[in-house]
C-alpha cells in the first residue's frame, strides 16, 4: 500500500512539473527566488532589472505624441515572457563570475575613432561606463523646434550605479532593454502581416489600433532601439544588433515563400507574378528552389534535405538571430575571451531554434485560448512549419499541398491529419531536445559554475515543457 501511495505522489508530482515547469523558471528567474530545488539557498537573480524593464524601456521610446506613446506601450502593459531579456540578464550575471583578469579583449578598435577621448581610456574601464545619454548635440537631434514635446524625445534615464553583487553592467542591462524593444517591434508587424486577431491573450496592436498605427509604432520603435544601440558605443555590438533586425526582415521574406520549392516568379502565395527586374540595376534574383518533382532527378530525400535546411534558416532568421546576437553582443561588452563569446553566440542560436520549433509543436497542440494567440495559424497563412516536414517526409503526396500554400478546400484537414498519422509533433520534439542538448552544452563550455549558469541551464530544460 505505501509503495502504491509513493508511485501515486511521484507519478502525480511529475506529472506537475511536466506541466508547469516552464512557468516555474520564468517565475523562478524573474520574479524574486530561485527555487531550492535547482540551488542551495535561494537568491534573487535579475529581478530588479526584470521588475524595472517595462518602465526603462517606455523611458527610453517615449514619444509626446500621446497616440504614439499608446500603441508602442500597448504589448508592454501585458505580462509577455520576456525570454529575450531575462536571457541576456542572467547570461550577464553567469559572465560576470568570470575573473576581470582574464578579460583580456580590447572592447574597441581605437583606431576607427583616434580622436574621441572616449574611446582612448584603457579597455576594461570601459566595462562599467554606463550608455550614453547621447552623442550628438542636444538641438540637432530634437529638431527645428526643440522645445515641442512632440520632437524632443524621451528624457535621459538616471543610471544606477553599477551592482557589484549581481555583475550584470550598465550597457548589459540596456542591452536587455534594447532586445525586447525589437522584439516587440517585431510583433507589431508579424501581427498586421499574418492578420492576427489576438496576442498575449487579447486584441493585437492591429485590431486595437488598426494596421497603419501598429506598422508605424512598430518602426518607431525600431528607430528608438537604433538610438539606444549607437548610444552603448561598441561598433562591434551595434554591428550586430543592427543586423539582427536585418535578420527578422529577411526571415519574414523567407516565410513568404515558405519552402524551398515554391516557386519564386510568383508572391503573394502564387496569386501575382514577381515584377521583372529593372536594367539599371545589376539586381540579379537568387534562385532558393529545389526540383519541384522527384522526376527531375532528385529524390525525395534529397528535396527534403534542402527544405529540412530553408526551414532552419529560417527559423534562424526569424527568432534565434536576435536572441543569438545579443548573446554575444553581452559577452562581447563583457570583454570576455573569443572562445567565451563563441559559445555564448551558438548558445543563442540553439536555444532560439529550440524555442521555435517547440512553438511550431503547441500551433498543434495547444488551443488558442492557452497559446494566448490563435491555434493553427501556421496551416491557415500556408506555412509549413517542422511538424509538416516530418510528415511529408513519411508521406511524398503532401508536396503538392505544401507547394500551393494548403489553398485548396480539403488541403490544412489532410495535413493535420497526416501530421498526427506520422508523428510530426513527436519528431519535432526530438529535433528540439538536440538543439536544448546543444544549448547546455555551449553553457558549460563557456561558463563557470554559478546560480545563474544553473538558472540558464534550468531555463534551457524547461523550454520543452512550456504550454505558451
Amino acid at each position: 500500500m505505501m509503495r502504491c501511495c509513493a508511485k501515486v505522489r511521484v507519478h502525480t508530482l511529475n506529472a506537475h512539473r511536466s506541466k508547469s515547469s516552464f512557468s516555474a523558471a520564468l517565475a523562478a528567474v524573474s520574479k524574486l527566488v530561485t527555487p531550492s530545488i535547482m540551488l542551495r539557498n535561494p537568491v534573487s537573480l535579475v529581478s530588479n532589472e526584470m521588475n524595472t524593464l517595462a518602465k526603462n524601456i517606455m523611458a527610453l521610446i517615449g514619444s509626446g505624441h500621446p497616440v504614439l506613446n499608446r500603441v508602442t506601450s500597448y504589448y508592454f502593459e501585458t505580462e509577455g515572457k520576456k525570454v529575450r531579456p531575462l536571457l541576456v540578464l542572467l547570461l550577464s550575471r553567469a559572465l560576470a563570475e568570470i575573473p576581470l583578469e582574464q578579460r583580456t579583449q580590447n572592447l574597441i578598435d581605437s583606431v576607427d575613432v583616434p580622436e574621441d577621448p572616449i574611446y582612448s581610456r584603457p579597455p576594461k574601464s570601459l566595462l562599467f561606463e554606463p550608455p550614453a545619454n547621447n552623442l550628438s548635440p542636444l538641438d540637432i537631434l530634437h529638431g527645428i523646434k526643440p522645445l515641442n514635446p512632440l520632437t524632443k524625445g524621451p528624457e535621459p534615464l538616471p543610471e544606477a550605479e553599477f551592482d557589484h553583487d549581481r555583475g550584470i553592467l550598465p550597457k548589459q542591462r540596456r542591452l536587455a532593454e534594447i532586445v525586447e524593444m525589437i522584439h516587440t517591434a517585431s510583433l507589431l508587424h508579424d501581427d498586421v502581416i499574418d492578420h492576427s486577431d489576438t496576442r498575449r491573450g487579447r486584441a493585437s496592436g492591429n485590431v486595437a489600433f488598426t494596421n497603419k498605427m501598429a506598422v508605424l509604432a512598430g518602426d518607431f520603435l525600431l528607430g528608438r532601439a537604433t538610438v539606444a544601440i549607437s548610444r552603448l558605443r561598441n561598433p562591434e555590438v551595434a554591428e550586430l544588433m543592427s543586423n539582427s533586425i536585418a535578420n527578422l526582415v529577411e526571415g519574414e521574406f523567407m516565410q513568404l515563400q515558405n519552402t524551398a520549392v515554391e516557386d519564386t516568379s510568383v508572391i503573394n502565395q502564387g496569386t501575382k507574378p514577381l515584377p521583372a527586374a529593372s536594367k539599371t540595376l545589376n539586381n540579379e534574383v537568387h534562385d532558393y528552389r529545389v526540383p519541384r518533382a522527384v522526376g527531375e532527378g532528385f529524390t525525395h530525400e534529397q528535396i527534403l534535405e534542402t527544405a529540412f535546411d530553408y526551414y532552419l534558416h529560417k527559423t534562424y532568421l526569424k527568432t534565434a538571430a536576435l536572441i543569438s546576437k545579443s548573446s554575444r553582443a553581452a559577452a562581447i561588452l563583457s570583454g570576455v575571451d573569443r572562445t567565451v563569446v563563441d559559445q555564448c553566440y551558438e548558445f543563442g542560436k540553439n536555444i532560439g531554434i529550440c524555442f521555435q520549433l517547440v512553438d511550431d509543436m503547441l500551433d498543434f497542440t495547444v488551443s488558442a485560448k492557452n497559446l494566448g494567440k490563435p491555434a493553427g495559424a501556421d496551416l491557415e497563412l500556408g506555412i509549413a512549419t517542422s511538424p509538416v516536414l516530418f510528415a511529408w517526409k513519411a508521406d511524398p503526396s503532401l508536396g503538392p499541398l505544401i507547394e500551393r500554400n494548403f489553398s485548396h478546400p480539403g488541403d490544412i484537414e489532410r495535413t493535420a491529419e497526416a501530421v498526427a498519422k506520422y508523428n510530426g509533433v513527436l519528431e519535432t520534439r526530438k529535433l528540439a531536445e538536440r538543439y536544448r542538448d546543444q544549448a547546455l552544452s555551449n553553457l558549460r563550455k563557456a561558463l563557470p559554475e554559478s546560480d545563474a549558469r544553473s538558472a540558464l541551464e534550468f531555463l534551457t530544460n524547461s523550454i520543452l515543457t512550456r504550454g505558451k
